[in-house]
């Protein structure tokens, strides 16, 4: 459906103009940054621009279509990476055998990274042209790029077919789903962000299970096409559901607009949360398996362990979304940071028996998977005028990439040193989080606590 066509629900001008200069009541109680009225000194500052709640659907027939239409695209997307951990094992057993763990880990870090590095690109285009024109592509791009991968049979074909070619097209699928939930929703938005989120995890349930089953059976070519074609069908449903509740309105690009975020001090320390926290977030997800493999797991049993910590993330973007809406997204976000941090350092490091390590998986799956998935939602909070919710979920995953793409590969070296032991790696994944945690708690401070930045400088 072109971005074009909009049906009689769209906002007109006037609800546009609305939308941009509505603000709550003083005396509001709200916690939101979306709804924090702020001033500096005995002057009183120009307060941020913040949506109208009446200018949002919050439901309906096409909001949650879009939200049905997303759903797929993150099975397809994000749910690809939620899985990579099977390639990290099945490659260094098979074909890339004769390369480090560490070498190996530079295909999977640089898929994570890919897909977050074109947050910037794909915000700004997203902004311009809405989402139509980065789902075509990057439905193309994915789907070719697994079919790709179904005939390589040397490193670089690997890292240039999966790592970069799959990984840019499922980044434009990504932000082509994600940055429309923020223009349908706004009550009810950690809660539509979680129900998306949730196809990722699912896929993260089903493609890790049906990868070890089919490759036996059909090959491990015919079961990367076999991905690429259920992909491609969940993809079509895709391109014909997502679009933005608001007309796309295309300006200059320039690099200011990508840095201005980052003047807003809750911005700056929620993405300084987000580098710490997603520099060890994804190492249980890519490491498990051959950790429990380490300490004695059977090769069958160990395959699930992905299927496991998927499922759990499952529930932990539905139900803890869902309440966060009610009582605070950022209250949401601290508890499962830190709850996520005192998993691995409390919990992972001493588990060596296989209950212990299944038992780990589900936990880390359930609290890991409310944060990963209320970060859009935590960005929307901070952001005045949601028509630039692009640009700046763009800047903020940008820097996600950047955690992406050095977490593994320091991992694998950490393995190195340990003689294949797991400890320092552990430890790693844990502080780095726990120092995450912190930044978030300071966003909280500076911009909904009350406190912090905002006596000092008040609310940018």
């Amino acid at each position: 459906m072109a971005d074009s066509d909009y049906s009689a629900s769209t906002p007109t001008s006037s609800a546009i103009d609305t939308e941009k200069q509505y603000l709550p009541d003083h005396g509001s109680s709200e916690d939101d940054l979306e709804s924090k009225d702020a001033s500096s000194n005995d002057i009183p500052a120009p307060k941020p621009a913040a949506p109208n709640p009446d200018d949002f659907p919050d439901g309906g027939l096409q909001a949650w279509t879009v939200v049905a239409g997303s759903w797929c695209c993150m099975f397809a997307s994000m749910g690809w990476i939620n899985c990579i951990g099977v390639f990290q094992d099945y490659y260094e057993k098979n074909q890339l055998a004769n390369y480090s763990t560490s070498s190996v880990a530079w295909i999977t870090s640089t898929e994570t990274f890919m897909m977050f590095l074109g947050a910037p690109i794909f915000g700004k285009v997203f902004d311009n042209f809405g989402p139509r024109y980065m789902l075509l592509g990057g439905t193309v791009c994915h789907v070719l790029g697994l079919m790709m991968t179904s005939l390589a049979s040397e490193y670089y074909q690997f890292f240039l077919a999966q790592a970069i070619l799959s990984a840019l097209g499922a980044s434009a699928l990504f932000y082509g789903c994600l940055n429309p939930i923020g223009t349908w929703f706004l009550k009810n938005r950690a809660f539509a962000f979680g129900i998306i989120s949730a196809g990722s995890s699912l896929a993260g349930v089903i493609l890790p299970i049906m990868i070890a089953r089919l490759i036996p059976q059909i090959g491990f070519g015919w079961t990367m096409r076999t991905v690429a074609f259920l992909f491609l069908g969940l993809l079509i449903i895709s391109n014909l559901t997502i679009r933005s509740r608001l007309p796309p309105q295309p300006t200059p690009v320039a690099l200011s607009q990508f840095l201005a975020p980052f003047k807003e001090p809750p911005f700056l320390l929620v993405a300084l949360g987000s580098f710490f926290f997603f520099c060890g977030v994804f190492l249980p997800t890519n490491f498990i398996i051959l950790q429990a493999q380490h300490d004695g797991m059977s090769t069958n049993l160990s395959g699930y362990l992905l299927s496991i910590l998927n499922a759990g993330s499952v529930l932990g973007r539905l139900i803890p979304n869902y309440l966060s809406d009610h009582l605070g997204r950022f209250n949401t976000l601290i508890t499962t940071a830190l709850l996520t941090s005192i998993l691995v350092l409390a919990f992972w490091i001493p588990s060596h028996t296989n209950p212990t390590l299944i038992t780990f998986s589900a936990l880390f799956g359930f609290t890991s998977g409310t944060l990963v998935s209320l970060i859009p939602a935590i960005v929307a909070q901070v952001t005045p005028d949601i028509r630039s919710i692009g640009v700046r979920n763009g800047a903020n995953f940008f820097v996600i990439s950047l955690a992406a793409l050095t977490g593994n590969p320091i991992a694998g070296v950490l393995v190195q040193r340990d003689g294949g032991g797991y400890r320092s790696l552990q430890v790693f994944c844990g502080v780095v989080m726990l120092v995450g945690s912190g930044f978030f708690g300071g966003a909280w401070l500076g911009g909904v606590g009350g406190g912090g930045f905002e006596l000092i400088i008040g609310y940018w």
